[in-house]
């Protein structure tokens, strides 16, 4: 029985990985996103010649990336609206790859001395669930701001990274531990630059 035809996506997942020099992810440092980029290019091979770079929020960095096939976003399963950054931007970004890797360990921190039941909380929303019930919660733009924010004064704790609480001089009031997480790799690329490779390549890359 004849199989029926197929038309080629525009873009190959392949082909679009091996063009990858540059992952735009949720900064700043110290967040789980970066450690994933990292840890992918190191996986491709291109701990040398790849580059993470650290936006405020993956929606600017939507906004701002090249669309010269080199470079693509990193972002994870539960990020606030991942859907809209998806389906709003099919016409240049598509998903070429996805990992499970385990997030750093989660905690709730606050500064030394602070007080034993925090009034508000700073958090991304995508770990908000994690704040203590009577705390209010101060969202930010990700797990690594609120540890700033939390060290800054601008709230009684925060829900972060241990590697963040570290890093700002934080105590660990209770410890979540590891979170498993699935990492996307969202391929950013103009629709008019090669679409698509040779039919003959796709076929032989499928033997």
């Amino acid at each position: 029985m004849a199989e029926p035809p197929t038309s080629p996506e525009p873009w190959v997942p392949s082909s679009a990985i091996g063009e990858i020099r540059y992952l735009h992810t949720l900064g700043p440092t110290g967040t789980n996103l970066e450690t994933a980029a990292h840890l992918w290019l190191r996986r491709r091979g291109r701990a040398d010649d790849g580059q993470v770079v650290l936006h405020t929020c993956l929606e600017e960095a939507m906004a701002s990336v090249p669309r010269t096939g080199e470079h693509a976003l990193l972002a994870c399963a539960v990020y606030p609206d991942l859907h809209t950054l998806v389906f709003g931007n099919l016409h240049v970004c598509r998903m070429v790859d996805c990992f499970l890797w385990p997030t750093h360990e989660m905690v709730l921190a606050a500064p030394p001395g602070a007080r034993a039941e925090p009034r508000t909380v700073a958090t991304h929303p995508a770990p908000a669930g994690l704040v203590p019930d009577r705390a209010a919660r101060r969202l930010v733009t990700s797990n690594a701001q609120a540890a700033i924010d939390c060290a800054a004064g601008r709230a009684d704790a925060c829900v972060t990274t241990v590697v963040a609480a570290r890093a700002h001089g934080l105590r660990v009031v209770r410890s979540f531990g590891e979170v498993p997480m699935v990492f996307t790799v969202h391929h950013v690329r103009d629709p008019a630059r090669h679409l698509r490779e040779p039919v003959h390549q796709g076929r032989e890359s499928g033997r």
